[in-house]
């Protein structure tokens, strides 16, 4: 995966929103995500080391607000950012490039599933017309066949959900991003799945 914020550009940039306005760790990471169009979710692992070492070199400071360790920026820290302000440009440029490289590879990536899917199904549809039926007298009910074939669909559609809710689950449990992109592309591939499917009942 295309990295977003090259060396050192994440604690530049983590200063930057704290001298916007003084924001807890998880606040810090939404941001992140907003401003990268959901491309980009850091992990608290990932986050909080940088912030501790930003309080260590007294750039910021933090305060506890209830359950929340709220983070602020100190005057040493805005003299920074004063300082280089004008990389901040550069900064935005190569965020804005790497979130379009890494929408890229998830639309890629959505792709590829999608077709290795389809070829799936089309492999277990020809096996089902080679299949010879068991009973031929329920083979020749078309009644039978269908409630057959809808309980094969209604099986595969069920699997299928069971993987992608497992997958997704558990790629968020261990801290990995789930970008939006990456749902939007798939909402589609499923509409269009979906389409593909009413066309076909209906020709």
């Amino acid at each position: 995966m295309t990295p977003v914020f090259s060396h050192g550009d994440l604690r530049l940039y983590l200063l930057k929103l704290l001298d916007e306005q003084p924001r807890h760790g998880y606040d810090l990471i939404h941001a992140l995500t907003d401003r990268t169009g959901g491309t980009y979710t850091p992990s608290a692992g990932t986050i909080y080391p940088r912030l501790a070492k930003l309080e260590e070199e007294g750039l910021v400071t933090k305060s506890v607000d209830g359950r929340k360790t709220i983070y602020a920026i100190t005057d040493a820290g805005r003299a920074e950012v004063a300082g280089r302000a004008d990389e901040f440009d550069g900064i935005e440029a190569g965020l804005a490039d790497s979130v379009r490289l890494i929408a890229d590879e998830v639309r890629g990536s959505v792709r590829e599933a999608m077709k290795s899917l389809r070829a799936d199904l089309a492999a277990a549809a020809h096996d089902e017309r080679r299949a010879a039926p068991a009973d031929t007298s329920r083979a020749d009910d078309p009644r039978v066949r269908a409630r057959e074939q809808l309980q094969r669909a209604d099986a595969a559609i069920g699997a299928f959900r069971a993987q992608v809710r497992t997958d997704l689950r558990s790629h968020v449990a261990r801290g990995g991003r789930l970008e939006a992109s990456l749902v939007d592309e798939l909402s589609r591939a499923l509409d269009e799945a979906a389409r593909a499917v009413t066309r076909a009942l209906r020709g």
